[in-house]
């Protein structure tokens, strides 16, 4: 299997100047440093023996930030190399000012290629998030010696069931892994059976995060005289969905302004389209036209502001749980106070989803009507104090755990 991974990594190669091209132009990948994913750096870097961290994309990059931010601090350490392998993440993570911390794209996973990063970087120690299992780059850790930790690890049943297609193959990746920290029980055993040695349960990183509604002058502003209802991270369908709420709860609240944040910005038009298609007014983030009294929806097609949106709303749906995707993240959201709203489908993140439903602070909906009786409820919901306290205490302590993990391996 190993021969055959290979075979579709060079044949990947082989056609990587079509496909990259066709990414460029799709805005996919950044015409300036796609070759990053090569190993060519357009920049000379001093100091290579690094502390390395990988994660997919926006959401895992966001989840990390907080252990960057500790190690930042410690003077040991001299350079921190941050992978990802989209565009929206590297967009993301220009907005901080870290001093130590670098941005670089992940390699495409051969054995050459990896050999290669490895040898230029140097790191000490590899932390991979979520569900990210490269089995070239696992292989060449662990022939030098560089201990593989698998951060706030996440194994859905549907890729478990594909990793166990190949049993063999999966217990040899899986097995390179020094410390796994799964996010819930259910990675846990997945794990397990996946060949990883050693596992620590030490709770979701997510928890742990900003919990007060931090609103500059100028959003203020956008949004003043409006009730704000919010949907976010929704998927093809649910935008729907979220219009017909709209439309339902205006004959009540006159004043009703709802914010959709898609899941991916890139379909925002289509959106748009949609949504105007049953009669409603839409403006995008990014089209910078102002708000006005017609206003029914407010698309956030614009990458590292979700939060300030949440700070607006006391209520918010989170996509992806209508249709047969397994949910979303609900607990940024819900440390800035909000009321969560969801569907059916949250298996991604059912242990989250227990945890809010026993605190109060969320409701499953699977039509319109039952949406449309709890945000007539919840639309000017106050959290209280204690649950926010909650909240904060989990994810203060889940940090705090992660952290004396990894320290052991530095």
């Amino acid at each position: 299997m190993f021969f055959i991974y290979e075979v579709l990594g060079l044949i990947l190669i082989i056609f990587s100047p079509i496909i990259f091209f066709i990414r460029i132009i799709v805005g996919k990948e950044d015409p300036k440093r796609f070759l990053e994913k090569f190993c060519i750096y357009s920049k000379r870097f001093k100091i290579r023996k690094t502390i390395w961290l990988h994660g997919s994309s926006v959401g895992e990059i966001l989840s990390v930030i907080p252990i960057i931010n500790v190690l930042e601090k410690n003077k040991k350490i001299k350079k921190i190399i941050l992978t990802s392998s989209t565009t929206s993440s590297a967009l993301i993570f220009s907005k901080y000012k870290f001093k130590k911390t670098t941005h670089i794209y992940f390699p495409i996973d051969t054995n050459y290629l990896t050999k290669k990063f490895i040898k230029y970087w140097k790191p000490q120690i590899a932390l991979f998030i979520d569900s990210e299992i490269w089995p070239n780059m696992f292989n060449n850790l662990k022939i030098n010696n560089i201990p593989i930790i698998l951060l706030n690890g996440r194994i859905t049943k549907k890729s478990f069931k594909r990793w166990m297609k190949f049993p063999y193959f999966a217990k040899k990746n899986f097995s390179k892994i020094s410390l796994a920290m799964p996010q819930n029980n259910e990675t846990s055993k997945y794990l397990k059976t996946l060949g990883v040695k050693k596992i620590k349960i030490v709770g979701n990183l997510k928890y742990f995060g900003q919990s007060k509604k931090l609103l500059d002058k100028n959003t203020k502003k956008l949004f003043k005289n409006r009730l704000i209802f919010c949907a976010a991270s929704t998927h093809y369908n649910e935008e729907l969905f979220i219009g017909k709420i709209h439309k339902e709860l205006k004959l009540k609240y006159n004043n009703l302004l709802t914010i959709l944040i898609p899941r991916h910005a890139n379909r925002s038009n289509s959106i748009a389209n949609e949504l105007e298609n049953i009669g409603l007014k839409i403006i995008t983030r990014s089209s910078k036209q102002k708000i006005s009294k017609n206003t029914d929806i407010y698309i956030a097609d614009t990458y590292g502001e979700t939060s300030k949106f949440y700070g607006l709303s006391n209520i918010t749906f989170l996509g992806g749980s209508l249709v047969p995707h397994g949910g979303q993240n609900p607990l940024e959201p819900a440390r800035m106070g909000s009321y969560i709203l969801h569907g059916p489908n949250i298996q991604n993140f059912k242990e989250v989803y227990n945890m809010l439903s026993k605190l109060k602070i969320s409701s499953k909906i699977n039509s319109v009507f039952s949406m449309k009786k709890i945000v007539n409820k919840k639309i000017k919901y106050k959290q209280p104090l204690k649950v926010n306290q909650k909240l904060n205490m989990i994810g203060n302590d889940i940090l705090k755990k992660n952290l004396n993990e990894i320290n052991k391996y530095l």
